[in-house]
């Protein structure tokens, strides 16, 4: 199991994981999103190679549309 910090809480998740296993399981699936993994942005391309390693902190933004 993997320990993550995620926008300020702790969750566990089965390991290994990616970014992009993350944002499947979260449900952010297809929405504009910003990562930022341990104080670095994880580029849209990486989500898919980026491996989550227990102890990684990250920041989740989901873009919303509108005026």
């Amino acid at each position: 199991m993997l320990t993550l910090k995620i926008n300020g809480e702790a969750r566990q998740f089965p390991a290994p994981l990616t970014v992009a296993g993350l944002i499947e399981a979260l449900g952010y699936t297809g929405k504009r999103i910003a990562v930022e993994r341990n104080g670095e942005i994880v580029p849209k391309s990486q989500h898919g190679h980026a491996a989550l390693a227990s102890g990684d902190q990250l920041e989740i933004v989901v873009a919303v549309g509108g005026g």
